[in-house]
């Protein structure tokens, strides 16, 4: 079992200072909360990506904030010791500063201990309006999902000098923002370093290399339960998601021949019930 994080704890987390890569890993019930947790990891965030993994949905635009606290607090039910960060969906922290904190309060109260939001430079008053509220937020910057139509994609960020330049800015913007920590992905390796050398927090990479202070995987994609897509940067621990099919064949194959249910799995009745309902 992990220890319990606490934010201030995490600010000063880096690598550089000689503490160990920080393991976040996504959630979004309390079964994988429970796994996540009892597997050692530091953070749990309960992303936007449940969309896809989850609900089914080709990209994270269509979740919204009601969505996302039903997620967070599914994953706080089970009482994880790693700290809790609730992702901020798309256009719950893009039109006002109210809007900004009255979104991030709702996920709060459903158990986040932090949240998530993407953006720059752009983002700095909704951050400080956030963390003026005295609620945690970390950053993320790079392929920034949300933005995927803007983006043209899902695309790697930050390959040429001007657009690396920027993303560091950014980053620096943030920090003085107050995030206390900041999601790096898709981003060259080198960008990544560079941006984790800069800033005093840390960095966590989702394709963005070794050299951050941690890194995230998607619960279902680290498993093997995700198969439609498989991103570079993935790579999968298990494969729970055929292990899964194999084991739900095995059960329909055993109901069809009547091998299912055996008698150790049958509730009987006492003999003279069974024998004076069977003659009735």
């Amino acid at each position: 079992m992990t220890k319990s994080w606490t934010v201030p704890t995490l600010a000063r987390h880096k690598v550089a200072n000689g503490d160990a890569p920080l393991v976040m890993v996504t959630a979004y019930d309390a079964p994988g909360a429970r796994m996540v947790d009892a597997a050692g990891a530091d953070l749990i965030l309960v992303g936007d990506s449940v969309a896809m993994v989850v609900l089914g949905y080709d990209d994270p635009l269509q979740v919204t904030v009601t969505d996302m606290a039903y997620h967070v607090a599914a994953v706080r039910r089970a009482k994880p010791n790693p700290l809790v960060v609730g992702d901020l969906p798309w256009m719950s922290y893009h039109l006002s500063e109210v809007d900004s904190v009255n979104n991030a309060a709702l996920l709060i109260r459903a158990g986040a201990q932090s949240v998530k939001l993407e953006g720059g430079a752009k983002r700095v008053p909704m951050v400080k309006a956030i963390v003026n509220a005295e609620i945690p937020v970390m950053g993320h910057l790079g392929l920034t999902p949300q933005s995927t139509h803007a983006m043209g994609g899902f695309r790697v960020q930050a390959k040429e000098l001007a657009a690396a330049r920027e993303l560091l800015d950014d980053a620096k913007a943030l920090v003085d923002a107050g995030v206390f920590a900041i999601v790096l992905e898709g981003v060259p390796d080198v960008v990544a370093e560079l941006i984790t050398r800069e800033i005093p927090v840390p960095t966590i990479g989702i394709g963005a290399g070794r050299g951050c202070d941690g890194q995230v995987l998607v619960f279902h994609d680290l498993l093997g339960f995700e198969e439609r897509i498989r991103p570079k940067f993935v790579r999968r621990y298990a494969n729970l998601g055929a292990d899964g099919i194999e084991a739900i064949s095995r059960y329909a194959a055993d109901v069809r021949s009547g091998a299912f249910p055996a008698e150790a799995e049958t509730y009987h009745a006492s003999a003279e019930v069974a024998a004076a309902l069977r003659s009735s």
